[in-house]
């Protein structure tokens, strides 16, 4: 099983190898590159940007955009980690095509698609998808599925990589975890869905599974997906997504939270089993997060710097502000503007990245810990530092 970085609401994929193309195969080597968040600062067209920002410089545009283009959400999922953000507006259709057109003037080279809400809902998404793509920019996809039928086209043939939060392996389970505000279920939907996408996808197409529990007063559990596992990542391969990745719980600041042995030991009795599934066509994707909990460690994690480099290389944009990352989304301190008040040029120019001290706002497992580590040693390497060739811009 490959080890992935814990990423916010998903946020990272595999993108695709050289003109925007995923082969077929996806080897597990490139998969293991794929996620290595930190090794992905040594290629030869991010490396420049990142010694500028090691060495306190600012960028003229972030590299990678996390952009929710709505707060609505056709789910009413009862655990929503985005629950404080949602139902709070959308950008509207004028104001999300002038960001795509500034996005694609700009030296920002992916943008992940992702909320807060459901980035289907907006009625321009299909344009922004056809601007971004058109000006080389790579576009990532985190999405409930429900909605992929309506662009299929698109996102099949310009997306470089779509992943699709199910949590679930049956429609009893899922309707539990995430009803849905019509009066069916769409399990069913999403379902053909992710078939269709599996048959014309160019790029890669991943099945997500959060593990979730509710208890009642008495710390009980009354309600688990954590059985459901294996026929979930079983399901993934039959449908031809190329992975299935697992995820531990977190609370609503973002903290792991710790099971029980048992509880562990179904999970990791379930992935034991999802490894002989895995060939040259499907893989499963564990988490640092479920590794957190496996191992039953502090789900605090200290970190001893005082500035988020990341933060200079990636931002998050959504109806209500930019935030310096999906984890502080809506988080009044972490705010850098209103993108609905300025360009994404000028308010970058504005915005004061250093606004959060990880060292006191960030003591969560963070994705990008590593990352931050590795940029923070960049000024004492001795050069030249080895590049690697492009392969992927999702850093």
């Amino acid at each position: 099983m490959t080890l992935i970085q814990d990423l916010p609401s998903g946020a990272a994929g595999l993108a695709p190898e050289g003109a925007g193309r995923a082969p077929r195969t996806l080897g597990t080597d490139r998969i293991d590159r794929n996620l290595d968040l930190a090794g992905k600062i040594y290629q030869r067209s991010i490396y420049p940007s990142v010694e500028r920002v090691a060495e306190g410089g600012r960028l003229s545009s972030p590299l990678v955009v996390d952009l929710d283009p709505t707060t609505l959400c056709d789910l009413a999922c009862p655990e929503c980690i985005s629950s404080g953000v949602l139902h709070k507006g959308a950008l509207s259709r004028d104001r999300i095509v002038e960001l795509a057109h500034e996005l694609a003037a700009s030296n920002v080279k992916a943008v992940i698609l992702i909320g807060g809400g459901e980035p289907l809902m907006h009625r321009s998404i299909g344009t922004i998808i056809t601007i971004l793509h058109e000006a080389g920019i790579q576009i990532g996809l985190v999405t409930n599925g429900t909605l992929l039928g309506r662009y299929m086209d698109q996102i099949a043939e310009m997306v470089s990589w779509v992943r699709v939060s199910m949590d679930a392996g049956t429609l009893q389970t899922y309707d539990k975890f995430r009803p849905s505000r019509r009066k069916t279920s769409v399990f069913p939907t999403i379902i053909d869905n992710i078939r269709q996408l599996a048959e014309r996808k160019r790029g890669a197409l991943g099945y997500s599974f959060l593990l979730m529990q509710r208890r009642d007063a008495d710390g009980a559990v009354v309600d688990t997906n954590y059985h459901e596992v294996y026929t979930a990542g079983k399901l993934a391969k039959d449908l031809g997504c190329d992975y299935f990745e697992l995820k531990a719980m977190l609370d609503d600041d973002h903290f792991t939270v710790n099971q029980t042995p048992d509880d562990v030991a179904m999970v990791e009795e379930q992935l034991a089993r999802l490894r002989e599934l895995e060939d040259g066509t499907f893989h499963l994707l564990g988490s640092s997060n479920w590794e957190t909990v496996r191992r039953d460690l502090d789900p605090v994690q200290p970190k001893d710097y005082a500035t988020c480099h990341v933060a200079e290389l990636r931002t998050t944009v959504t109806p209500n502000g930019v935030f310096v990352c999906p984890y502080h989304r809506g988080n009044p301190k972490a705010r850098l503007g209103d993108i609905n008040d300025s360009s994404f040029a000028e308010l970058w120019h504005q915005a004061d990245t250093t606004v959060v001290d990880p060292r006191t706002d960030c003591k969560f497992h963070c994705a990008r810990h590593q990352t931050n580590l590795e940029i923070a040693a960049v000024p004492g390497r001795e050069r030249p530092v080895e590049l690697l060739d492009d392969f992927d811009p999702f850093i």
